[in-house]
C-alpha cells in the first residue's frame, strides 16, 4: 500500500514534480492534458507513472525555440512512431527510415529532441548518434536512443544521449521535457478549457509570427473564402488564440473580430493532430452553455484543423461554422486538412520573409557605403477592405 499511495499524486505533489505553478498543473490536469480521475471528496489525482520523463528536464531559462521532434526509425517502424507522436500535441514530429534525409532535417531546423530508433549492429546509425552528439548547434535538442534491453551491451553511448527500451517510453519523456517553465498566463473566467504542456512557449511563438492583430491580407483571406465555398459552411475563421482572446485573422460570415478565448472551440483543435468536429454542439456538454451555442449565434456545427509556425508551434487553426447538425465526410475533412497546411505555409513563409530582412539589414550595416537596399513586399499582400 505504501508504494501504491507514492505511485498516487496530488495537484500540489504533481507541480512539485513538474516543475510548476500549481495553478498550472490544475489547468493541465483538469483540461485533460494529464491523465487523472476524482476522489469520492472531489480532488484529482494522477499517478506518477504518468507525468514522470525519462530525460533531464533543461534548467529554468533555457530556451524553447522549437516544437519539433525528429525521429530516425528502421521503415517497418515508422507507422508505430506516428500513432504515438499522433497523441502528442504539443510538438510536431518529423520521421524517417533514411538517415541522410534526416541529417538533412535536422540540419535546417533547430528540434526540440531527436529520437534514434536503434536496432542491434545498426553501425550507421550508432555513427547517427555520436554524431549528433558530438554536434555543437545541437546543444539544445534533446537526444533520445530507443534500443531493446540488451541492444545497448558493449556500445560506448554519448554522456548526453538518454537510453530508453521503447517507443512509448521515449514519446512520455519528450512530451513531459515540453512542460513549460513558467507558467502560463490564466485566462480570465473561472472557465477551464484545455491547454497545451507547453502553452507558454505557444504564445511566445505567436507573438513571434507577427500576425496577432495585423490588417486582412489576401493569402489568408482566400483560405477561408475556399474553406467557405467547398465545405458550404456560412462561415470560415482563422484563429489566433492568445492568453484571453480568440482573434480571428481572417473571417468569412462573422462580424466580430474576436471573442474571449472561453468561447474558442479552437483550444480543442489546437490540441489536435488532425481535424476536431463536433456535429451538434448543444449535445456536447462541453459546449452546450458556450455563449456562441446557447445565445444569439445559434452555432450548431464545428471543424477545425490546426495551424502550425516554423518551429512546429500552433499558432492557430483554420475552421467552419454552421448553424445546422452536419457531419464532415472523408473528402471535406481532407480538403480542412490541406487548408490548413497552407495556412501553415503562409506564416512559415513570413517567417523566411523576416529572417532575410534581418540578414539584408545587417549586411548594409556592415557596408554602409551601399547606394542601394533590396526592398521585399509583404507576400499577403496586406489591404484595408472590408472583409465578407
Amino acid at each position: 500500500m505504501e508504494k501504491a499511495h507514492k505511485d498516487i499524486l496530488t495537484t500540489a505533489e504533481t507541480a512539485k514534480l513538474l516543475g510548476v505553478s500549481v495553478r498550472t498543473a490544475q489547468l493541465l490536469i483538469e483540461g485533460g492534458s494529464v491523465p487523472s480521475w476524482k476522489t469520492p471528496g472531489g480532488h484529482r489525482r494522477v499517478y506518477r507513472a504518468d507525468i514522470m520523463g525519462l530525460i533531464e528536464r533543461p534548467a529554468p531559462g533555457s530556451p524553447f525555440s522549437s516544437a519539433t521532434v525528429v525521429i530516425v526509425a528502421p521503415s517497418e517502424r515508422l507507422a508505430h512512431y506516428d500513432r504515438l507522436f499522433a497523441a502528442v500535441p504539443e510538438c510536431t514530429a518529423e520521421i524517417f527510415d533514411d538517415v541522410h534525409r534526416a541529417l538533412f532535417a535536422i540540419g535546417s531546423m533547430r528540434p526540440h529532441a531527436i529520437i534514434v530508433d536503434l536496432e542491434p549492429g545498426d553501425a550507421e546509425r550508432e555513427t547517427l548518434l555520436h554524431s549528433l552528439a558530438a554536434n555543437p548547434s545541437l546543444g539544445h535538442s534533446r537526444i533520445v536512443v530507443v534500443a531493446a534491453a540488451g541492444t545497448m551491451a558493449g556500445v560506448d553511448l554519448p554522456r548526453r544521449v538518454a537510453p530508453v527500451e521503447a517507443a512509448e517510453q521515449a514519446a512520455a519523456a519528450i512530451r513531459i521535457s515540453l512542460v513549460d517553465a513558467g507558467a502560463p498566463t490564466p485566462p480570465v473566467s473561472d472557465t477551464l478549457f484545455p491547454i497545451a504542456l507547453n502553452e507558454s512557449q505557444r504564445l511566445v511563438a505567436l507573438e513571434r509570427s507577427g500576425l496577432l492583430d495585423t490588417l486582412p491580407e489576401e493569402a489568408f483571406d482566400r483560405l477561408t473564402w475556399l474553406a467557405a465555398r467547398n465545405l458550404d459552411a456560412p462561415i470560415a475563421l482563422l484563429t489566433l488564440l492568445t492568453p484571453t482572446r480568440q482573434w480571428f485573422k481572417s473571417r468569412v460570415g462573422l462580424d466580430t473580430p474576436e471573442t474571449s478565448r472561453s468561447w474558442a472551440f479552437c483550444n480543442h483543435t489546437i490540441l489536435q493532430k488532425g481535424v476536431f468536429s463536433v456535429e451538434d454542439l448543444p449535445s456536447d456538454p462541453r459546449f452546450a452553455d458556450n455563449p456562441a451555442v446557447a445565445g444569439a449565434l445559434g452555432f450548431r456545427f464545428y471543424a477545425g484543423a490546426p495551424v502550425h509556425d516554423d518551429e512546429g508551434f500552433v499558432v492557430g487553426s483554420l475552421c467552419i461554422i454552421d448553424r445546422r447538425r452536419r457531419t464532415l465526410d472523408g473528402g471535406e475533412t481532407q480538403t480542412l486538412l490541406a487548408l490548413a497546411a497552407m495556412a501553415s505555409d503562409e506564416v512559415r513563409l513570413r517567417a523566411i520573409e523576416r529572417q532575410l530582412r534581418n540578414t539584408l539589414r545587417k549586411a548594409e550595416r556592415q557596408a554602409p557605403g551601399r547606394d542601394h537596399t533590396l526592398a521585399l513586399e509583404p507576400t499577403g499582400g496586406a489591404r484595408s477592405q472590408d472583409r465578407v
